[in-house]
């Protein structure tokens, strides 16, 4: 097994980090623009090996795709990161055109990869992975519903004083601050409905708190986080390596599915060997369904820069 990670920054390399530890491939490569970032980034994570046993072969090169070349699972995480008072729209123009020359070189020498996409507006990224590449649906999967379900699992957690590995929660949606749709009443805690065990004002505290999760954290460390995204990106590595089958929150291309098509949206998925597998229907309510058609409208508005652009 062989894994790129493109983009050695912040999450890219906790990323990587969180593979090699996993030992989820035999060689994992982390490319960069910047002369000798990702081989220092390699050469100190190979020199923790003999203190955490493992035994992925960590190898950095600077925009060497060749060294690329026959890799199974394939995560981009290029692009700026989001500074304070920035939007993930805002990123939009310029990390368009990297992560579609990303795209386009990664599939020289991986045209069976799946790729997970990380960079912001990651809906919008995913669509332009998708679009651009001609690639099948399945195997072009978002990040951002695996980190913002994580950030919901945390909050509630907070809020009810339990561990958050005990929770079943999952956001769907833009993954964006006011486009994502924490699903508050089909979360639970070992199976009981956190509706039962929080009143509505706790419920809307979680929900506001983890819509805003990310913004929260860029204004108190005045950068994008990297522990959780790095976390939430390796956690469906993983489910993809080892065939897990795993239910994940994730954006996917939509084709009729909760009434939305031609649209990359986070929704509940299996993931497999294949890449997206199976997109499972919630059950929404009217109130959700509409939420969730908003949060398309949100997309597609940032989607039609990219026709703007030229680029689909």
């Amino acid at each position: 097994m062989k894994i790129t990670v493109v983009g050695a920054g912040a999450v890219g390399a906790t990323c990587a980090d969180n593979i090699a530890r996993k030992e989820l491939a035999e060689e994992l490569i982390l490319l960069d623009i910047k002369e000798g970032f990702a081989e220092g980034k390699s050469i100190d994570m190979m020199q923790t090996a003999a203190l955490l046993g493992f035994d992925t072969k960590i190898k950095g090169v600077t925009n060497d795709y060749a060294a690329t070349a026959g890799s199974e699972v394939v995560v981009i995480t290029s692009g700026l990161p989001r500074k304070p008072g920035m939007t993930r729209e805002e990123l939009i123009g310029t990390n368009a055109n990297i992560v579609k020359g990303v795209t386009e070189n990664i599939l020289k020498y991986s045209p069976d990869t799946i790729i997970i996409v990380v960079s912001n507006p990651m809906d919008t990224m995913n669509y332009l992975t998708l679009k651009s590449s001609g690639l099948p649906k399945n195997r072009i999967l978002g990040m951002g519903g695996a980190l913002d379900s994580s950030r919901f699992k945390y909050y509630l957690s907070q809020e009810l004083g339990c561990s958050p590995a005990d929770l079943n929660a999952v956001v769907i949606g833009g993954h964006g601050d006011t486009t994502m749709i924490p699903l508050i009443q089909h979360a639970t805690w070992n199976s009981i409905p956190v509706s039962q065990l929080l009143n509505k004002e706790q419920q809307d505290k979680v929900v506001a708190a983890t819509m805003v999760g990310g913004a929260t954290l860029t204004g108190l460390i005045g950068t994008s986080a990297w522990y959780a995204p790095g976390a939430g990106t390796a956690a469906m590595v993983e489910s993809i390596v080892r065939d897990e089958k795993k239910l994940i929150s994730s954006g996917v291309y939509l084709d009729g599915e909760y009434g939305q098509k031609d649209i990359s949206l986070v929704v509940p998925v299996i993931i497999g060997k294949n890449g997206a597998e199976k997109i499972l229907d919630f059950k929404l309510s009217e109130a959700e369904q509409a939420a969730f058609n908003k949060s398309a409208d949100a997309v597609r508005n940032m989607n039609a820069v990219l026709t703007d652009m030229n680029l689909v």
